[in-house]
């Protein structure tokens, strides 16, 4: 029976995660001395810290930022946005303010600094030590569309040359002020980046073993100038910790961390969301209504030609409607299936077209591809739709068994058609505006919505004219 216990309190142990945010606002909201308090929290990530920053009282904020020590509250603040630093930072005290700034990494630092007014900016950029003065002001440099604008110069560099002894000593040495310490990057007298050494294989080599023979030569690494959106798709699938960021003059500037690159690809995913959505950037909280509108309304006009092109195809088949009402209740099926698989096409094209390199050649075997994919999906999905419309239209309409299948036949053969048009269309359109210099993923989302539409519109009702009046007279 005791092994049993104890075999459900692990159970229990594994599936029940600490609740550390209350345990922290019960550390803060202690009575016990400020001395317990840093210690306990010392204990605690600065994520979770961070969490609970908006649950706390302007009076427990106050005390905390008085007891917490500089190094914890930078731990805390590198995982605080911009807007909420720099309020918090109107509770502390300047002097540890610039304190706390010294301590976070170059980039986030110049993030927060970059949203305070020029005066206070001015001020604290002053009373900070010229080396991190320097980092900050090299990162500020560089256009927030530029890698360089994202990069840290919290990295270890080692001499070309040394010992691994000398160079585990230079490794203690730089760690006290820099803690991305997983690889470590040798240059040359002056400053060019030589290779890459992971610390598993520094710590491990014989003392007398030469820097420059553990270090790697091919590994991933970007120029400071070069645009993120041009970069990025380079070097996101590395799993490296650092990724070097070099001048061009190929000297080591700083790095790239797992961190940030994370980051990045959100951003990066929240913008393409965006764009497919028809929007030209995205939009937050602080927008005007103005705002707002001007980046929505023109492509919202857009549309709205396209759909009254869409209506009005759908008034030239008004006779069709008129003897065969039936039909219009399955228009929207036709409709969402062919919007569905022009989607599809258009998700698969704007993520093949990250790679720069493809050639003609390689393009048209995706639009290839991507019919025969709508062909076939439309092949399977329009017999299934005239076996189970055929039914519903005989059982529950209680129409003949001719006229059922008919009518369902034209429902699958238009679905069918619609499908691989799609495909092609939803294919074919990113394909062409990434031709003429277009952003495909601002472009094609709306535009390929409203265009299936109009295929699958011409499509159903014009095989329903030709096939169930013209043919089979079922008017």
């Amino acid at each position: 029976m005791a092994n049993g216990k104890n075999s459900h309190a692990d159970d229990a142990t594994m599936t029940t995660m600490p609740d550390y945010e209350n345990e922290i606002i019960t550390v803060l909201r202690g009575s016990v001395f400020p001395r317990a308090i840093q210690e306990l929290l010392e204990d605690y990530h600065g994520n979770d810290i961070a969490q609970v920053m908006e649950d706390l009282t302007p009076q427990e904020r106050s005390r905390f930022f008085k007891i917490a020590s500089s190094d914890l509250l930078a731990e805390t603040f590198e995982y605080l946005d911009e807007e909420d630093a720099i309020a918090y930072f109107h509770e502390i005290d300047l002097w540890k303010v610039i304190d706390i700034l010294s301590k976070l990494d170059a980039d986030k630092a110049e993030d927060i600094l970059a949203e305070l007014d020029k005066t206070k900016r001015a001020l604290i950029i002053d009373a900070l030590s010229p080396e991190v003065r320097s980092s900050i002001n090299l990162i500020a440099s560089f256009d927030e569309e530029e890698i360089g604008s994202r990069m840290t110069t919290n990295y270890i560099t080692l001499h070309q040359g040394i010992s691994c002894e000398e160079a585990m000593k230079e490794l203690v040495s730089q760690a006290k002020r820099n803690d991305n310490i997983s690889t470590l990057f040798v240059v040359d007298d002056d400053g060019v980046l030589y290779g890459a050494i992971d610390l598993r294989k520094l710590i491990t080599a014989k003392p007398d073993v030469d820097v420059n023979d553990l270090a790697v030569t091919s590994f991933p690494y970007v120029y400071a100038s070069e645009k993120i959106d041009d970069c990025i798709e380079r070097i996101k699938d590395y799993s490296e910790d650092s990724i070097p960021v070099l001048n061009n003059a190929n000297c080591l500037l700083g790095v790239i961390t797992a961190s940030s690159m994370v980051e990045l690809v959100d951003e990066e995913m929240g913008e393409d969301y965006a764009r497919l959505a028809g929007l030209t950037a995205e939009e937050d909280l602080q927008e005007t209504l103005l705002e707002s509108m001007q980046k929505r309304l023109p492509w919202l006009l857009v549309l709205l030609a396209l759909g009254v092109i869409v209506s009005s195809v759908v008034g030239v088949f008004e006779r069709v409607v008129a003897q065969l009402t039936l039909i219009m209740a399955f228009q929207s099926l036709i409709l969402d299936m062919s919007g569905n698989v022009g989607t599809q096409s258009l998700a698969v094209t704007i993520r093949v077209l990250m790679d720069e390199n493809l050639s003609a050649g390689q393009k048209f075997q995706l639009v290839v591809k991507e019919v025969r994919v709508g062909l076939c999906n439309g092949l399977i999905l329009g017999l299934i739709s005239t076996l189970l419309v055929g039914i519903y239209i005989a059982v529950v309409k209680q129409r003949p068994l001719m006229f059922s299948f008919a009518v369902s036949s034209c429902i699958g053969t238009a679905m069918l058609v619609a499908m691989t048009i799609s495909s092609a269309v939803g294919t074919l359109i990113p394909l062409f505006f990434k031709r003429i210099n277009i952003d495909p993923a601002v472009a094609s989302g709306p535009l390929i919505t409203t265009m299936n539409d109009l295929v699958a519109v011409v499509t159903y009702y014009g095989l329903a004219w030709v096939l169930l009046i013209n043919v089979l007279h079922l008017g």
